[in-house]
């Protein structure tokens, strides 16, 4: 169904931030940083996460340096100071949300339990 799979992206498309920012609390590069997603169960297409790591970076939520390691030149991220004030509030909203979700669910279920 096409638009249960543009919802789907939709609501992937905001946890990536969430969980980009989250996981930039530490230096990553980004293949290390894919797969350190991956590992968490969130799998991001480099086609996906490069543009992402940008876009980010030019709203002052990461900074990156280039730097060698393992003969190559890798870029690295982090978050700024910006960015850590920005996860944090979005932390809060996420969970305010989440838990909004949680008590609708568990509350439709009971009224669905109370008719049946």
């Amino acid at each position: 169904m096409e638009v249960l799979e543009n919802l789907r992206l939709e609501l992937r498309r905001g946890c990536l931030v969430l969980a980009v920012l989250a996981k930039l609390r530490s230096e990553y590069h980004g293949y290390a940083l894919s797969k350190a997603l991956a590992e968490s169960g969130l799998e991001v297409d480099e086609n996906t996460l490069y543009p992402l790591l940008r876009r980010l970076e030019s709203q002052q939520l990461l900074v990156s340096e280039w730097r060698v390691e393992d003969k190559r030149n890798k870029r690295f991220y982090r978050l700024s100071e910006q960015g850590q004030v920005v996860l944090e509030r979005l932390l809060v909203e996420w969970r305010s949300i989440n838990g909004a979700i949680e008590n609708l669910l568990s509350t439709s279920s009971v009224a669905g339990r109370r008719r049946a």
